[in-house]
């Protein structure tokens, strides 16, 4: 029986949600399914009524009709989720909560936040004496309701009190609940922003596999989801996987055809990838991979630019006809098939060492304690890119030594080492059919640029240094050094 709202204005509930469109409906039911009692507020009362009426049986709920009453109806320290539209409506409900709340509440903004948003959010709520929480929250609407993968920040203090509930309500991995305290202030939503351009990357890698497969070699869908189901058994092993043989199985109920063949072939994006990119370089980090993965997205998009392309029939090779000796030989054709595997699989490395790159470098800035271990366990479950080898990257940054780079724990080494020639080829064949593969290709400019012993960044130096005096370093001696290029014979002058 659904529960009447609650008018007593005594403190009744240990936590609360305000939000309750989807994410927010789903997280305050987990929270009642694990024995909490949950206030909830919605601005528009219709939706607080909705999940009253639909689920109000599941649990322990107090439903609020203002604000004011939401607020009254939680124990000390009073602990409010907030899951609202990004930006200035989360900023207008924290300002609202805080009027509200006393010195000691939480207010943890559990929404999709720009980390130095979160930054500034938490400044200004500590100069009130009240405790700001930003958590990423990883799994979509289906994670929050049967346990998602949780990035809190925030306070030692706050943590005391939500490091209980939300070990409950997160998703289990191996018998380890998929959250931790990541670290103070935006350091939560951090982490989660990594983890959604890793996911960028990610599916990108997945969709420039697909194509080369279909495109190039001519393998129905049906075809395509047996490849995946396969993967999926392997090294490869992950949710992102498992769903793309899913979708590749299914098909259009009006047409009758492969649905990925009625889907737009234009790629929405929310903006955590783009943060990501734009963070990485302001951090001076390469995530080649994940920048190419947004920029691929941004490509699709471009619906104009590239009717006109074809409009113009800009000249290149057929995919089909380039690998049409591959594609008619059974055992070439299953060569190329692992090779594409192979070249995924050492792909997904990179995206995944550039990222945990990213967070360190970060961590280092902004002085945050994060354990990279931790975080690696605590996508396991519950988030979108949970993968069966996030064991070996917890390992690789387990006990005392810290690779300076995933692609250097040895576990990770040999599995490169093992796909470059795959990896190499599927590069060299896309480039030669015509298949766009940026993440492949970048990922392997990466790795190479990472190994050689000299870089060309030798002639840009001096090249910034011939046109704008922006002088350079030696190899033979220490110091910085200017040359006068428009003085004759060129003296060269040691600055310090």
């Amino acid at each position: 029986m659904a529960q009447e709202s609650n008018h007593t204005n005594e403190p009744q509930a240990n936590i609360g949600v305000v939000g309750l469109a989807a994410m927010g409906a789903s997280l305050a039911r987990n929270l009642a399914h694990h024995g909490n009692t949950v206030a909830v507020f919605n601005r528009s009362h219709a939706r607080t009524e909705t999940l009253m009426r639909e689920h109000g049986d599941e649990g322990a709920f107090v439903p609020a009709d203002t604000l004011e009453e939401f607020v009254a109806s939680l124990t000390r320290p009073r602990t409010a989720i907030i899951m609202v539209k990004a930006g200035a409506p989360t900023d207008a409900m924290i300002d609202a909560l805080a009027d509200l709340m006393e010195p000691g509440d939480i207010i943890v903004d559990a929404g999709n936040a720009y980390y130095e948003d979160t930054i500034r959010r938490e400044k200004a709520i500590r100069a009130r004496g009240l405790h700001f929480v930003g958590c990423g929250v990883s799994g979509g609407e289906e994670g929050a309701l049967k346990g998602p993968s949780m990035m809190p920040g925030g306070t030692e203090e706050s943590w005391k009190t939500l490091g209980p509930i939300f070990r409950q309500i997160a998703a289990q991995a191996e018998g380890e609940p998929c959250v931790t305290h990541i670290g103070t202030d935006g350091a939560g939503h951090f982490v989660k922003m990594v983890h959604n351009g890793i996911e960028y990357s990610d599916m990108q890698l997945i969709s420039e596999s697909y194509d080369l497969l279909r495109r190039g070699l001519g393998m129905s869908a049906d075809e395509l989801a047996d490849v995946f189901a396969a993967w999926n058994e392997g090294d490869l092993n992950s949710y992102l996987i498992e769903i793309t043989a899913d979708i590749l199985r299914h098909k259009d109920a009006k047409t009758g055809k492969p649905f990925v063949d009625v889907v737009v072939d234009r790629a929405g994006m929310k903006g955590t990838g783009t943060w990501t990119v734009q963070t990485a370089l302001s951090l001076g980090v390469p995530v080649t991979g994940i920048g190419e993965a947004v920029f691929a997205r941004g490509l699709s998009s471009q619906a104009g630019l590239r009717a006109e392309a074809r409009d113009k029939a800009l000249a290149g090779p057929e995919p089909a006809a380039v690998l049409a000796p591959i594609a008619a030989d059974p055992q070439a054709r299953a060569a190329f098939v692992e090779d594409v595997r192979q070249a995924l699989y050492a792909s997904k490395i990179v995206a995944y060492a550039q990222g945990f790159n990213e967070i360190e470098q970060a961590a280092a800035e902004h002085g945050w304690d994060i354990d990279l271990g931790a975080v690696a366990k605590i996508w396991r479950g519950g988030c979108i890119i949970r993968a069966r080898f996030l064991n070996r990257i917890a390992d690789a940054y387990a006990g005392g030594t810290k690779p300076g780079s995933l692609l250097f724990d040895p576990f990770f080494k040999a599995a490169v080492e093992g796909a470059q020639d795959s990896w190499r080829r599927v590069v060299a064949r896309a480039a030669q059919a015509g298949v766009p593969v940026p993440v492949f290709a970048s990922s392997l400019a990466y790795y190479d640029g990472l190994r050689s012993r000299r870089l060309p960044a030798a002639l840009i130096q001096a090249q910034r240094d011939y046109f704008g005096a922006h002088t350079y370093g030696r190899v033979d001696e220490p110091g910085v050094f200017h040359t006068l290029w428009a003085e004759e014979g060129r003296e060269e002058i040691k600055q310090s």
